[in-house]
């Protein structure tokens, strides 16, 4: 990095610093050391798998294990309902620090306001900082309708899929403050992704750039997101962008209805789970962060059987792989 962009870009911070939204809390954390390790989980759907809790609790133990500094959930958690607090409450009894990030099915049911008093969020938007990064979650899960941006609630997203997921006018201008109030290297978080599926990514992924190119080094280096129920990386423009596989399954639809999977008791308790191709193993990773590298231990299953091959669903049912596996990733952070 040249020193006058570093200087440009520390007076900057400082500045915008001064500027962040009202509401918004920012944990500030001093680094006792350079590596940085945290745990990532997405869409478990405790209300489609039978099993939902029991891969919850896998994800702590090996979080635990790991000794990692935080957890991070990537949405699609949970239903708030009264059926579901034993779910929220492992999550919540773990003893280290933990974030959630909103997920389109987190409101099938209710509005945002009621979920994230569900499961404690303060605000739908927010940053953090641990050791030498600094780690900004994200909220695309909003419509554009008519020029209007509005909030999903209560399943009304499902609807035309150029109305869905869009970053909000606040919320991105939010973005642009967060950026440049911190000279730590940046990592995003959000449940839909920002190179091909919230609508309006171009100028989400333009802004990220763009700081990069301000302070004349990868300030902002990846982005996770899950939703997809799939696992690949991307890079574009220099900027690294991570989809976490579900920890539970991939949606397959009626078509491939396959009720002959589980037995009548808990397809009966789980009407839906017969829509899914669902993994055998819960799925989630460890990464490892230090100033020079970032390194994702995934984890691999298989499908339960009747597998997708056996049930002739084709390789192009998505524009993405269906697979039942996060692979180990590495990332030279230059």
């Amino acid at each position: 990095m040249k020193r006058r962009n570093f200087l440009e870009c520390c007076m900057l911070s400082l500045v915008a610093a001064a500027a962040k939204a009202k509401g918004v809390s920012i944990e500030m954390e001093t680094s006792k050391s350079n590596r940085l390790k945290f745990g990532v989980i997405s869409d478990i759907h405790p209300d489609i798998m039978h099993d939902g809790e029991h891969r919850l609790q896998v994800f702590l133990e090996a979080a635990a294990k790991n000794k990692v500094d935080f957890i991070i959930e990537l949405g699609d958690f949970c239903f708030a309902k009264e059926a579901n607090v034993p779910f929220r409450n492992l999550w919540d009894k773990y003893p280290g620090d933990k974030y959630h990030v909103l997920g389109n099915h987190d409101m099938d049911i209710c509005t945002k306001e009621e979920y994230m008093k569900f499961v404690g969020m303060k605000s739908r938007y927010y940053s953090f900082d641990k050791g030498d990064f600094h780690f900004i979650v994200l909220d695309p899960n909003n419509l554009f309708v008519d020029g209007e941006y509005i909030p999903y609630k209560n399943g009304n997203f499902y609807v035309d899929m150029s109305q869905r997921e869009h970053l909000d006018p606040e919320q991105i201008e939010w973005l642009k403050k967060d950026l440049a109030a911190t000279n730590k290297r940046c990592i995003l978080f959000s449940h839909e992704c920002f190179e091909n599926t919230v609508q309006n990514r171009e100028l989400v992924r333009s802004i990220l750039e763009a700081e990069n190119k301000r302070c004349g080094f990868k300030k902002v280096i990846a982005a996770f997101s899950g939703h997809d129920h799939t696992n690949y990386t991307k890079e574009i423009n220099g900027i690294t962008y991570i989809q976490i596989n579900s920890a539970s399954n991939q949606w397959v639809g009626e078509e491939y209805a396959c009720p002959e999977r589980f037995s009548e008791e808990i397809n009966k308790r789980h009407p839906s789970l017969k829509y899914t191709v669902p993994y055998t193993d819960s799925l989630f990773a460890i990464v490892t962060l230090t100033p020079n590298c970032l390194k994702m231990k995934g984890r691999e299953s298989t499908f339960i059987a009747p597998t997708p091959i056996e049930m002739g669903i084709p390789d192009t049912l998505y524009p993405f792989p269906l697979v039942p596996w996060i692979k180990d990733f590495s990332l030279h952070i230059k």
